[in-house]
C-alpha cells in the first residue's frame, strides 16, 4: 500500500481497510474520517483525548497506512485546507490561524466568526469533494421515485424538514418521517420498491434512523444517505451516500454544509424535470 498523499486516497484506503484493523485502530478510523477539521487544528494529546485512545494508538495507526508519525497525517489535513482556498491571502490568514491557539470564543462576535470560518471550510469542502457522479445519481433516483420518504432527528430535523418543504415545490410526493406519536412504523407502512429513503444522521447516530433504513432496506426501497463517514452504520444501506464534514466549533456542530447539499439536489432536481419536459414536447 503506498503511502496516501492526500485526504481523499487516506480516506479510500482507511475504508477499505478498516474491517482488518484492531478494534482500537477501528477507533482511531472513524475518529479520523469524521473530524477533519480537528485533525488540523488540534494537538495529538487532543485528538488523543477526543478518539479514546492513547496517543501510542495514534501512532500506530499511522504506520498502519505506512508513515512515520501521525504528524504527518495532521499535515494531509491542514495542507487539504490551505490548498482548497484559492486566494494566496487566505492561505497565509489560514496557514497563520493553523499554527496559532485559537481565539478564545467569550464574547459574540467572535463567536459569530469562529462559525463563519468553519462553515466556510466544510463548504469549500463539500463543493471540492463531493464526487459528480453521486450527485447525479442521487437526482435520477429522486426523479424516478413514486414517493420520498425523509428522515431526520434531533439535530439532523432540520435538515430533513427544509428539504420536506423543498422536493414539494419541486412538485413532488415528499414526506417527512418524524415519529409524532411514536408512529414511525405507521408512517413508514406504505413505502414501495418503487419510492427512494433519504435519511440523514450524524454520530451519535439516532437509533430511529439506522432502524427505520434496514426497515426501508427490507422493502426494496432506493435509499441516499447524507451522514459524516464512509464507515457510518447507515452507510450500508445506501444507494448513494454522501460523506458530509460540518464546521464545528467546540461541541457546537452547524448543518450549513448539509443544508447546502440537500438545498443543491432540490435545484438540481427542478432544472432535471424542466430539461425532461422540454425534451418531451
Amino acid at each position: 500500500m503506498a503511502t496516501a498523499t492526500n485526504i481523499v486516497q487516506l480516506q479510500a484506503q482507511i475504508s477499505t481497510q478498516y474491517p482488518n484493523l484492531s478494534k482500537r485502530l477501528q477507533q482511531v478510523a472513524s475518529y479520523v474520517l469524521k473530524n477533519n477539521q480537528s485533525l488540523a487544528f488540534d494537538t495529538i494529546a487532543d485528538i488523543s483525548v477526543q478518539a479514546n485512545v492513547p496517543p501510542s494508538t495514534l501512532i500506530r495507526f499511522a504506520k498502519a497506512f505506512e508513515f512515520s508519525g501521525f504528524n504527518e497525517i495532521k499535515l494531509l489535513f491542514r495542507q487539504d485546507l490551505i490548498e482548497e482556498t484559492a486566494s494566496y491571502t487566505d492561505r497565509v490568514r489560514l496557514y497563520k490561524t493553523l499554527e496559532t491557539n485559537p481565539i478564545p470564543l467569550e464574547k459574540p462576535l467572535p463567536i459569530l466568526q469562529e462559525f463563519a470560518r468553519v462553515n466556510s471550510e466544510a463548504m469549500n469542502q463539500l463543493a471540492t469533494q463531493t464526487p459528480e457522479d453521486q450527485l447525479e445519481l442521487a437526482v435520477e433516483i429522486l426523479s424516478e421515485s413514486e414517493n420520498i420518504y425523509i428522515i431526520g432527528l434531533r439535530r439532523s430535523y432540520s435538515t430533513a424538514a427544509y428539504l420536506t418543504y423543498a422536493l414539494r415545490h419541486v412538485g413532488r410526493r415528499a414526506f417527512l418521517i418524524d415519529g409524532l406519536g411514536g408512529m414511525f412504523d405507521e408512517q413508514l407502512s406504505m413505502i414501495g420498491a418503487n419510492d427512494v429513503v433519504l435519511s440523514i444522521s450524524f454520530s451519535p447516530y439516532a437509533k430511529e434512523t439506522l432502524s427505520l433504513s434496514e426497515e426501508a432496506s427490507k422493502k426494496g426501497a432506493k435509499q441516499i444517505i447524507i451522514t459524516d463517514s464512509h464507515v457510518s452504520p447507515l452507510a450500508a444501506y445506501s444507494n448513494v451516500c454522501f460523506v458530509v464534514n460540518e464546521g464545528k466549533v467546540d461541541a457546537f456542530r452547524s448543518q450549513s454544509a448539509s443544508l447546502c447539499l440537500v438545498q443543491s439536489m432540490a435545484v438540481a432536481l427542478a432544472f432535471h424535470d424542466s430539461k425532461n419536459a422540454t425534451s418531451d414536447t
